[in-house]
């Protein structure tokens, strides 16, 4: 056991060492640089998410400072973390053979290794479901034994906390409720104050998102309808469920994920014989049904439904390990599986890997998604001081979208923010609530005005009360693509626009970024 459990700690430590190494190699991503507006503006709840990832980001950035390192540092940390709680219960379960195959299983799919490099609530949501799954564990052990009874607040904190960070995290308190009821011995614990302590954490913590969005018309609920499809009614969609489960096959790796359904349904004969089953199933179920039946209507993305491959993950192990200890042929196939699925993630990690091997990539790299922001926003910055130098005059910017806005607010030098809380990038004015931009201060917003302070001359009349502090001043609008209009909300809210030219950033012969760039000369606020 020494020796399998050290050998755990040195692969992790060596992987963990590979992550951290791999942080500062590409530019962030949309949601990351995102994530860190919100880690610069902190808060108890925003537009789509919990506070947790704005927490974990704004530590990175205190310790390493407001760069690609600083807003990752964490992603490699708690996927070491993960693993290693996942080793230590697999271990507990079934024995260290186990633990050490299902860490080496977790470490070969692409979707985790990317969510161990690139900072997303997902690294936060797993850590702590995993390490909730696993204190839940030692509280029913706890209950045979009559003793540690703070095993249950603590289940109900990390929950809490893991809800803080994704919503879907909710669903284990529906996974603890069920595997209390359906063991008969267990089901005298709806009658002691362990569960209930349980549940008391896990609503103490949702209160900060409840409060929030009660302030701003329950805009979370809406969003998650919207991303879910159902604003519209929900309609069967065979196909859309099948696209579903397809994509499970991609980003989990082929085989390793034909190695999980096999294991899985295997074992189905095993959940009223064996509490372990039955416990581990009920930790992936309700997330995994959930999804597949949201797909029926419109396919979900496989990270959604990602929290229920930890239960389902040790069942597969532990229908696996045994037989792998007695054919060569599956340990062949096995080895076989975790090269490809770790051949995948390299892949998906950095996709030159293919250039270097003679491969000529498809026109679409998803990986462009984390290229050429830092470049184009430099000549953005260029642009912007040469045109202020002309016109003797400072210029404030609007992107088209929140993704541009994120970019280029997280890799300006000169950030020049207009005012506490203002973003250094705003999007286009709208009556819409689009995204968490919708709640910081905006150019399109007035403030009190104070008492003897003169109204500006040739202000344009509206219902609203006090002041726009940005009426008369020009902006630089930032907009993707080719196109060579601006937007209605641009064009009504200034006297004239006019295209400055485009920027373009190239790689190995492609443009991955084109932005065109206009003039927009005094701000009037839309009219009535």
């Amino acid at each position: 056991m020494i020796s399998t459990t050290r050998a755990v700690w040195f692969f992790v430590a060596a992987l963990t060492t590979i992550r951290l190494s791999l942080l500062a190699t590409t530019d962030l991503s949309f949601d990351e640089a995102h994530y860190w507006m919100w880690s610069e503006r902190l808060a108890p709840a925003y537009f789509s998410k919990g506070p947790g990832i704005a927490f974990a980001i704004r530590a990175g950035t205190a310790l390493f400072g407001a760069n690609e390192f600083g807003v990752r540092f964490f992603s490699p940390v708690l996927a070491a973390g993960t693993s290693l709680l996942l080793f230590y219960f697999a271990r507990h379960l079934f024995g260290p053979t186990a633990g050490l195959w299902a860490v080496i299983g977790l470490n070969a799919t692409p979707i985790f290794n990317i969510g161990a490099v690139l900072m997303t609530i997902d690294a936060l949501s797993i850590f702590f479901w995993v390490t909730a799954m696993f204190m839940f564990w030692l509280a029913l052990e706890s209950v045979e034994r009559c003793q540690g009874w703070w095993y249950w607040p603590i289940t109900g904190l990390l929950i809490g906390l893991g809800f803080l960070c994704k919503y879907t995290n909710a669903f284990e308190v529906v996974s603890v409720l069920v595997a209390l009821a359906l063991v008969p011995r267990l089901r005298r614990e709806f009658k002691r104050p362990g569960v209930y302590l349980l549940i008391g954490l896990f609503i103490l913590c949702t209160i900060p998102p409840i409060v929030w969005n009660a302030q701003h018309a329950w805009i979370t609920l809406a969003h998650l309808r919207s991303r879910g499809s159902l604003e519209r009614g929900f309609g069967f969609h065979p196909t859309e469920g099948l696209s579903f489960l397809a994509q499970h096959f991609i980003v989990y790796s082929p085989l390793l994920f034909l190695a999980l359904v096999w294991g899985v349904i295997a074992s189905g004969r095993r959940i009223n014989q064996q509490f372990k089953t039955l416990f581990l199933m009920w930790f992936g179920l309700p997330v995994f049904v959930f999804y597949l039946l949201l797909s029926i209507n419109k396919s979900a993305a496989p990270n959604w439904d990602g929290l229920a491959f930890f239960g389902f993950g040790l069942v597969a192990t532990y229908f696996w390990w045994e037989r792998l200890q007695s054919s060569v042929l599956l340990r062949i196939c096995a080895t076989v599986a975790v090269l490809v699925g770790l051949i995948m993630s390299l892949i998906a990690l950095d996709t030159d890997v293919l250039r270097v091997a003679g491969y000529r990539l498809p026109r679409s790299d998803p990986s462009d998604r984390m290229r050429g922001w830092k470049s184009a926003t430099g000549a953005l910055e260029k642009m912007r001081n040469d045109l202020e130098a002309q016109l003797g005059e400072k210029l404030f910017l609007i992107a088209d979208g929140r993704d541009r806005a994120s970019e280029i607010s997280f890799y300006l030098h000169d950030k020049r923010v207009e005012g506490p809380g203002h973003p250094p990038v705003y999007i286009p004015e709208s009556q819409d609530m689009v995204n968490q931009f919708s709640f910081w201060p905006r150019y399109d917003q007035f403030v009190e005005l104070k008492a003897g302070t003169p109204r500006p001359e040739g202000e344009v009349y509206t219902e609203e009360s006090g002041i726009n502090l940005f009426i008369g001043r020009d902006a630089l609008f930032v907009r993707a693509g080719e196109k060579d209009r601006v937007p209605h909300s641009i064009q009504a809210g200034f006297q004239s626009t006019r295209p400055l030219g485009k920027i373009e950033v190239s790689r190995y012969g492609k443009v991955i970024r084109t932005w065109q760039l206009f003039l927009c000369r005094s701000y009037r606020t839309l009219p009535l």
